[in-house]
């Protein structure tokens, strides 16, 4: 068990699978009683279980993150299993249809907005006002950003709007919680190797309209760390990490 964990309590949000399964598990596995939050009970099951035999202490919670009843009784939850909240990793997040800008229906518009930027924000609320009344008092937030929080890519106008506007919302997190001892960092992560990442392997298309394999990362680099940001002291804070595959087209001209 990790001496700076200590028990600590840590809620992943989009903990089913892909990045949130990993970094609930490395957080488990590391000392952390982690709250998994996410749509599908069974699959959040079955991470607890992993969670369970890593010797790690983990509760399945199922939670539409775009509700603010159900994230308000996911929180009702961890005050009454825990009493606190030491770490909230806000993780979960949906692609969009790769159309054209005038092709994006209203519908998912608003349902990409709901789930990266409304659920973020409902998710952060809560935790806020938990952190500032809890003893003692205060906690870190961190946000998945993306690669898409700094450049987008073709059709991708819902989802890199979401991005961006995390950006906003970690920046007045952080100086809003440091009269709580709230701190708010983000983590911009670049092809992890995922379900979600997987057509990276097969081909995507890129900026001058070819389409390009890309390489991909290891989850568990992202999973070690989300780790490094938790365990740090509330009197220090990663405001922005970015970790990605080193090959992947991003820096330069790709």
């Amino acid at each position: 068990m990790s001496e700076t964990a200590n028990g600590k309590v840590a809620l992943v949000t989009g903990a089913g699978s892909g990045i949130g399964r990993a970094c609930a598990l490395t957080l488990a596995q590391h000392g952390y009683r982690v709250v998994l939050a996410g749509r599908r009970q069974a699959a959040l099951d079955a991470v607890a279980q992993e969670a369970q035999a890593l010797r790690g202490d983990a509760l399945a919670v199922a939670c539409d993150v775009t509700d603010a009843e159900s994230v308000a009784a996911l929180f009702d939850t961890i005050r009454a299993r825990f009493g606190r909240l030491d770490v909230l990793f806000n993780n979960a997040g949906r692609n969009g249809s790769p159309v054209d800008l005038d092709e994006v229906s209203i519908d998912e518009w608003r349902s990409i907005v709901d789930t990266n930027l409304n659920g973020v924000f409902l998710c952060t609320r809560a935790a806020f006002g938990l952190m500032k009344t809890q003893n003692p008092r205060g906690g870190r937030i961190i946000n998945n950003g993306s690669i898409s929080a700094h450049a987008p890519r073709p059709n991708s106008a819902a989802y890199t709007a979401t991005k961006h506007a995390i950006t906003g919302l970690t920046k007045a997190v952080s100086l809003d919680g440091r009269k709580y001892d709230i701190v708010c960092g983000q983590i911009d992560i670049g092809n992890a190797a995922t379900e979600m990442a997987a057509r990276m392997a097969r081909g995507v298309p890129q900026a001058n309209g070819e389409i390009a394999v890309e390489p991909l990362m290891d989850v568990q680099h992202v999973a070690d760390a989300v780790l490094q940001m938790a365990n740090l002291p509330l009197s220090a804070n990663v405001q922005f990490m970015t970790i990605m595959a080193s090959k992947m087209p991003f820096v330069g001209r790709g």
